[in-house]
């Protein structure tokens, strides 16, 4: 039959992992995935994905790749790999790719969202999924600085380029908070992101709505390629959501 080349969407909750890549000496979801793929008969060297979670994110909608001599249908592929990955990863689904297909540099554009919760107390069954922010944010606020994020802009001030010296502009599709009670969360897309991009504007955005920083801070960052306010989102409250082709 010989080796098809598939695409899988991969869930996991990122609170045990040393991030997406693999390394030498930690837990990785790349790790897992190949491990599990060799169970399988798998003989590649490495699988390619999307893009690379920091140490803590969460994803829905990872996208991974691989070449693999299968027998069976897709629904069994996806079966098979559930069955050898650990408890804190899935497979969601599985499809043959076309020819050439590569998840990081085909992609369209990508969805994050970032959860808080607003509350003086840590909340136990959610701490490891959104982020405790108090005093409580005026949304109002942060909707208003977030519209600014919408277009083709040079995002230097909010990430870093994955290569030294490459390029920061992104375009940015929407950007918007939502939510209910004392739970909101900011969904953002865009074509691609920075280093760090997302957890840097959402605590940018939390601190507009405290009060403790200027609406303008966003507009300012992007004139200036500089945020002047040193700070990030932690990992838990982000999870990678959707990739488009």
């Amino acid at each position: 039959m010989g080796a098809a080349l598939y695409k899988i969407i991969l869930a996991y909750n990122g609170s045990a992992f040393a991030g997406y890549q693999r390394q030498a000496e930690a837990r990785t979801v790349q790790a897992e995935l190949e491990r599990a793929l060799q169970q399988i008969g798998w003989g590649g060297s490495h699988v390619l994905a999307a893009g690379r979670t920091d140490a803590g994110v969460h994803a829905r909608g990872q996208v991974v790749s691989f070449q693999l001599d299968w027998a069976h249908t897709t629904e069994d592929l996806r079966n098979a790999l559930n069955h050898y990955l650990p408890q804190d990863m899935a497979v969601r689904a599985v499809s043959e790719a076309p020819d050439g297909f590569h998840p990081r540099y085909d992609a369209k554009w990508r969805q994050y969202r970032y959860r808080i919760y607003c509350q003086p107390v840590r909340d136990p069954l959610r701490m490891n999924f959104a982020w405790q922010v108090w005093p409580e944010v005026q949304v109002d606020l942060m909707n208003a600085a977030a519209e600014n994020l919408v277009g083709s802009r040079d995002f230097r001030a909010f990430g870093s380029a994955m290569t030294e010296g490459g390029p920061t502009v992104r375009e940015v599709f929407s950007a918007l908070w939502s939510g209910e009670d004392d739970e909101w969360q900011f969904d953002i897309a865009a074509n691609a992101f920075l280093y760090h991009m997302v957890r840097r504007i959402t605590f940018a955005l939390v601190k507009i709505g405290q009060g403790e920083a200027p609406v303008s801070l966003i507009t300012d960052g992007l004139h200036s390629g500089e945020l002047g306010l040193a700070g990030l989102a932690p990992a838990e409250g982000l999870v990678l959501e959707a990739v488009e082709y």
